[in-house]
């Protein structure tokens, strides 16, 4: 069963896009988006691919609207602070680091001036150095002011702080695009823990049995597809 999610999230989230050389050439686009997920634990109702598949779902959201190149996605990062779950893979922040860096200047070689690297997990904090030291050539999507109006945009009800993993957020976006990853049990799966304030020492065991913090009871279809339209709107202020 597992084999046949990843099959479906291959598919329907496009990870591999099917451009040829020319496609890519007649496009001619400045600006590349790079997808970045994660590999961890979301709770028991949702995919440990889950914000690879948000990352590339908001990607392709994009990339349908704007003249930009799709890149396929980076599928593990920096997961630490969910370690304490099965399933949970990580790698560095030096090789997350390393990894954009590469991609960017690859890029320039071929003729794209600009990467966008959207990130669909939180903690992967290395991202913002590197885009702070590329010098203007990279640009991080979605920002805090991007999520705060597509949250509002959906009428999601849940904070953002309160909102932090598998909560009512994400599993409204996977509601809307890819419901065949939701199983059943996440409309009683809340679980609040707004003070984490040791999260990076401790890890987020120490602040939820289940690995979920936020309401995912509050998610729905609509709402996921709300956000990702107000996301797709703020990427215009992103474009050159």
């Amino acid at each position: 069963m597992a084999y046949v999610s990843v099959s479906l999230v291959c598919d329907a989230v496009n990870l591999l896009p099917l451009d040829t050389t020319v496609d890519a050439r007649d496009r001619g686009a400045g600006v590349a988006l790079l997808p970045v997920g994660s590999f961890e634990q979301h709770g028991p109702f949702l995919p440990l691919t889950t914000d690879t598949v948000i990352a590339c779902t908001i990607a392709a959201e994009i990339a349908a609207a704007y003249p930009v190149q799709l890149l396929p996605p980076v599928t593990i990062s920096c997961s630490h602070e969910h370690a304490a779950w099965a399933g949970t893979v990580s790698i560095s922040a030096r090789t997350l680091y390393s990894v954009v860096e590469d991609i960017a200047a690859s890029l320039r070689l071929s003729g794209v001036g600009k990467l966008v690297v959207v990130n669909g997990h939180g903690g992967n904090y290395v991202l913002a150095n590197v885009v702070q030291e590329a010098d203007g050539g990279m640009a991080l999507f979605p920002g805090p002011q991007d999520w705060s109006f597509a949250h509002d945009k959906a009428g999601i009800q849940t904070s953002l702080d309160s909102d932090m993993h598998a909560g009512e957020l994400e599993t409204s976006i996977l509601l809307h695009s890819h419901p065949e990853l939701v199983r059943p049990g996440y409309e009683q799966a809340d679980s609040l823990a707004d003070d984490r304030r040791h999260l990076l020492s401790l890890g987020l065991a120490a602040y939820s049995e289940s690995g979920v913090v936020g309401r995912p009871s509050l998610a729905s279809a609509r709402k996921g597809r709300a956000v990702l339209a107000g996301l797709v709107e703020s990427f215009r202020e992103y474009l050159p």
